[in-house]
């Protein structure tokens, strides 16, 4: 979320102009020091171009390409020499360093707060260091797009954006019961893998949690004005239910593509988040259900006390409105009743799709969701080549590496292992475009596959 130093300039998403001094008006995450906000001066850091280290080594570290540029500096995607893998190398402005000592301490923040934590929802960190005047992070490198760039795209289902909301507090909750706020979660600081799963990255400006410093106030106020809870803005100290009201703004945001209180400056939306009554949700989106409103309306309660107290109970009441969504039969009727070529039959948790394709071929497509629990099912589409034979092996490993969509396994049908073309998303993200799509690729693959083993339309 960017505010412009000069007060006519406004932020291209939300379009909130500023009134009052920041810290950095470039950056993306606003600091401010405490006290009355109108009484800040104005201050401007240039993060230079680092693109000079494209091609060169640091340290043991290969910079090969540009993923981004942030507030605090600059990420490569990097190889790793000594262990020959791929990472993310976040690098540390160094005029940053410079004008303000207080960037290195929230970089080394960072690097400390994130590397303590290890959670499939959470980028890990790797490795922490300085070399050549360059302090940089080495944290995994995630193959996707960030949460705020999947919004850019289009609205998410309320059923997709409860599953990502969830896994995002799942993430939350291990930080927390590691004793770390985060204090600037929001979609920008999230990424989505390719399968979508959600991981919780930038904790520059996460802090540890010390029974002695209760009932101090902060010597800061920290994170995105839109993400902060009303409380932050009157000198409370950042609390694990502060972090859960952030993850509520997020939900809102997904729900309905826009934020609460889009007030034109930053004054308008101080006193809108602490006085105005937060948006009814049915009004913006019609499909959520009424446990996802009840859900909501917990997480943006004004007052702290009334909201979960950590992200572990933010994630089990989410846990609970998804054990309420859809089913995957639901799914199934959506996304293939519209299409009467397509028929399919149920048998317990498997459901049994023909799907005819062009020249007359056809092939047999299964869907079916695991046992485990709802916000970790998965929801395998696969469909079967032909029955195993040692002397495929090698065509079909070679066949696998030309495959965009899926891939080639080795699966148990009917008590007879066959060469199955499968794909597997998480139960509670997938969406009925997403299952019609898939159903089709995979039936094309599968057919793609078995013709160029057996010649054969088997199905």
């Amino acid at each position: 979320m960017r505010f412009a130093a000069n007060a006519s300039e406004s932020c291209p998403r939300c379009g909130v102009s500023v009134d009052v001094g920041l810290t950095v008006a470039s950056l993306p995450t606003q600091l401010f020091k405490s006290g009355p906000l109108n009484e800040q001066t104005t201050g401007s850091v240039e993060v230079e171009s680092l693109n000079h280290l494209i091609g060169r080594d640091l340290h043991v570290y290969q910079c090969r390409s540009l993923l981004g540029r942030g507030g605090m500096g600059w990420v490569y995607l990097a190889q790793h020499r000594d262990l020959v893998r791929k990472c993310a190398l976040k690098i540390l402005s160094p005029k940053l360093v410079q004008k303000d000592p207080l960037y290195l301490e929230h970089f080394w923040n960072e690097g400390r707060a994130a590397a303590s934590l290890t959670h499939r929802h959470i980028i890990t960190i790797h490795a922490v260091g300085e070399a050549d005047g360059h302090h940089f992070l080495e944290m995994e490198f995630v193959r996707g797009q960030s949460l705020q760039h999947l919004l850019d795209q289009a609205p998410l289902s309320p059923l997709k954006a409860t599953s990502i909301i969830c896994q995002i507090a799942e993430g939350l909750s291990a930080a927390h019961q590691a004793g770390i706020l985060h204090r600037d979660l929001k979609p920008d600081n999230i990424l989505l893998t390719h399968r979508g799963i959600a991981k919780i990255g930038d904790f520059g400006l996460a802090k540890r949690i010390h029974p002695s410093s209760a009932g101090k106030l902060p010597e800061t106020l920290a994170g995105t004005p839109h993400f902060m809870a009303p409380e932050l803005f009157q000198g409370a100290n950042a609390t694990t239910a502060s972090d859960v009201y952030s993850l509520g703004i997020c939900y809102f945001l997904l729900l309905t593509g826009r934020l609460p209180f889009a007030r034109g400056r930053l004054n308008e939306l101080i006193t809108a988040s602490q006085h105005e009554p937060f948006p009814c949700i049915d009004d913006l989106c019609n499909e959520t259900t009424r446990e996802m409103t009840h859900c909501l309306n917990a997480l943006t309660a004004r007052s702290p006390a009334n909201r979960p107290q950590s992200g572990l109970e933010a994630s089990f009441l989410l846990q609970a409105v998804l054990g309420h969504l859809r089913d995957i039969e639901t799914l199934i009727h959506d996304a293939f009743d519209p299409t009467p070529a397509v028929t399919w039959t149920r048998h317990q948790n498997q459901f049994r799709l023909e799907v005819p394709l062009p020249d007359g071929r056809g092939q047999t497509v299964y869907v079916e969701s695991s046992d485990h629990a709802s916000h970790h099912r998965l929801l395998t589409i696969f469909s079967t080549c032909c029955p195993v034979q040692p002397h495929y092996f090698e065509q079909a490993l070679r066949l696998n590496a030309e495959i965009s969509h899926g891939g080639i396994a080795i699966r148990e049908v009917d008590g007879q292992s066959f060469f199955v073309m499968v794909d597997t998303y998480p139960s509670a993200t997938a969406d009925v475009e997403e299952i019609r799509q898939s159903v089709f690729e995979v039936a094309k693959q599968a057919d793609f596959v078995e013709h160029k083993l057996t010649g054969k339309d088997v199905q």
